[in-house]
């Protein structure tokens, strides 16, 4: 090798490190989450507004996207693993950006005209505005999600190249600032709104992503020069040939076998749609087609020999115990303020800023598959406080009162309340009420060590959180084949929006304080189960070395499987 050259100034390794892929990704990244926080965030405060300080459009709006991923998980992935990287890149880019613009001007058409749209048609036209704002806002989720697959679980993994210890540290740095945009980015619209209008609020979010949808095409193109091995997907046409040979066409009509079903889905697709299949002409055959890749994406993400790891990141999904609409809701009924909130939110981005940081320490410390495995106890015993905060003193937990009692009220048709009822579905649904009362007018608790208790085991447990979810992420992305991430990382969205759902079914069937003791309870027992699935693959896969912390240089940590790379 010949060392003769010149060495780099600090100035030209400054320079290089700017005009880098890996830098240009960091880039694109952060303008893009940066924009769907600012959107996330501005939607449900603007479709609140629209609808009289009610939370009916807002819960509407979310049950439609959740349940859109769930449905389209695997068909986005799979049309991600069927198109080429830059061609998927800019059409969900281009697509998610637009729908935002659109959804913006009409907003602002909604707000400035909205007295006039009201008395049209009976209110029809206001009524078809705000189907129409969710769903082109559905949409614009959806090429998100795309989006997210092909950038964070594809590209990333390319052009870290085959150094695990480069993924991970890309993966921790994506990571960092998603928890920064999550913080800066509501209060950057929130201020505007606040000391603007809820119409210039729409006009600055819409102007913002037709800004950042240009830098972010600008940016992907740059990525895409200067990194090859986006151009191709390696091992397509090799593994395509050899599915032609071991699978003839007529077998695919009655069935396939467990080696076909463990191979890409790019190359079950391609087989299917050879000439010399009678059924690719027929209409039932292409209308039914999603749905058969809609199957195939569930049993190959089945069939992936890091199921557990993903299932065990799932079940956290099914939990109370996160900084959401009903934390934030529960909170109000023990008397925190607006300000100890935001504080306590605060709090909990600086510890998953340094669950990401953690993780990258512990993954060369002992491992990927032992980092999944420390992060998991961490995770589970900071979560202990939130189970001892349901007995001691200050908790409104009371096994007394039923708790479908709330709902039970509703489904009779009472007409009002009782006075001191401060259940979570007046807060988060609106109850009978158009405003949520401060909580300066509750009754003052007797102690607040409960709370204290709770909010403590939560922040803290983000360490741990954060950490195990770069774990799992990193898992998918080295021990899933090329030509199948997009269909697995897109069934891993569904399965998290569907643990994620039933949380929330959990909340509306017992919505009362005194019952939320036992949702803690539930959400703690979901996560144990979860990282109990996590034990048991990383137990599969080291055996009793699990329990043997070595050095990088020592470890082994190969996920065994015939049909996929070994490169954990």
């Amino acid at each position: 090798m010949d060392n003769s050259g010149p060495k780099k100034t600090c100035c030209e390794s400054i320079r290089d490190f700017f005009t880098s892929a890996k830098f240009l990704i960091y880039m694109g990244h952060a303008l893009s989450t940066w924009g769907d926080r600012m959107w996330n965030f501005a939607v449900a405060v603007f479709l609140v507004e629209l609808y009289g300080n009610s939370l009916l459009l807002t819960a509407v709006y979310g049950l439609v996207v959740a349940g859109s991923v769930l449905l389209l998980g695997a068909i986005i992935g799979d049309w991600v693993d069927r198109n080429p990287r830059l061609k998927v890149a800019q059409t969900s880019l281009l697509v998610q950006n637009s729908c935002v613009i659109v959804c913006g001007i009409l907003l602002m058409v909604v707000f400035q005209f909205k007295e006039q749209l009201v008395e049209l048609y009976n209110g029809w036209i206001l009524t078809t505005c705000y189907i129409l704002v969710i769903s082109i806002a559905n949409i614009a989720n959806l090429a998100s999600t795309a989006t997210s697959i092909t950038i964070q679980r594809d590209w990333v993994v390319v052009v870290a190249g085959q150094d695990s210890s480069k993924l991970a540290d890309m993966n921790a740095t994506v990571r960092i600032i998603d928890q920064l945009t999550n913080i800066l980015a509501p209060m950057l619209v929130g201020q505007i709104m606040a000391f603007g209008s809820h119409f210039i609020g729409c006009g600055f979010i819409s102007g913002w992503n037709l800004c950042s949808m240009c830098l972010e095409y600008a940016l992907l193109w740059k990525v895409y020069q200067k990194t090859p091995a986006l151009a191709t997907k390696a091992g397509q046409k090799e593994q395509q040939q050899e599915l032609k040979q071991l699978s003839p066409p007529k077998d695919l009509e009655n069935g396939q076998s467990p080696e076909e079903s463990s191979q890409p889905l790019m190359n079950e697709t391609s087989v299917v749609a050879k000439p010399d299949s009678p059924k690719q002409h027929g209409c039932c055959y292409q209308v039914t087609e999603p749905l058969r890749t809609l199957k195939a994406g569930w049993v190959a993400y089945y069939n992936q020999n890091i199921f557990f790891a993903g299932m065990s990141l799932a079940f956290l999904y099914m939990t109370v115990l996160g900084f959401d609409c009903i934390t934030t809701g529960y909170a109000y009924t023990q008397g925190l303020n607006g300000s100890v909130l935001s504080l306590l939110m605060g709090a909990s981005a600086v510890s998953g800023i340094c669950g990401t940081v953690a993780f990258t320490w512990v993954r060369k410390k002992c491992g990927l598959i032992r980092t999944g495995f420390i992060s998991g106890v961490a995770q589970l015993s900071c979560l202990m406080l939130c189970v001892v905060s349901v007995f001691t003193p200050g908790s409104p937990f009371d096994l007394s009162v039923s708790p479908f009692q709330d709902l039970y009220t509703h489904l009779i048709g009472e007409s009002t309340l009782p006075e001191a009822d401060h259940s979570l579905t007046s807060i988060l649904t609106g109850g009978n009420t158009t405003t949520v009362a401060p909580a300066e007018e509750q009754p003052p608790l007797q102690s607040y060590m409960s709370v204290s208790l709770l909010f403590a085991g939560v922040i803290a447990a983000r360490v741990g959180l954060w950490s195990f979810d770069l774990t799992v992420t990193q898992l998918i992305q080295e021990n899933v084949i090329e030509s199948e991430r997009g269909v697995i990382n897109g069934v891993q969205n569904s399965m998290n929006y569907l643990l994620d759902l039933l949380h929330f079914i959990m909340v509306i069937l017992a919505p009362n304080p005194e019952a939320f003791g036992l949702l803690v309870i539930i959400s703690v027992s979901f996560v144990a189960m979860g990282h109990i699935m996590y034990f048991r693959f990383a137990f599969k896969s080291l055996g009793s070395r699990l329990f043997l912390c070595c050095s990088p240089e020592q470890k082994v940590e190969t996920v065994d499987s015939p049909s996929l790379p070994t490169t954990v």
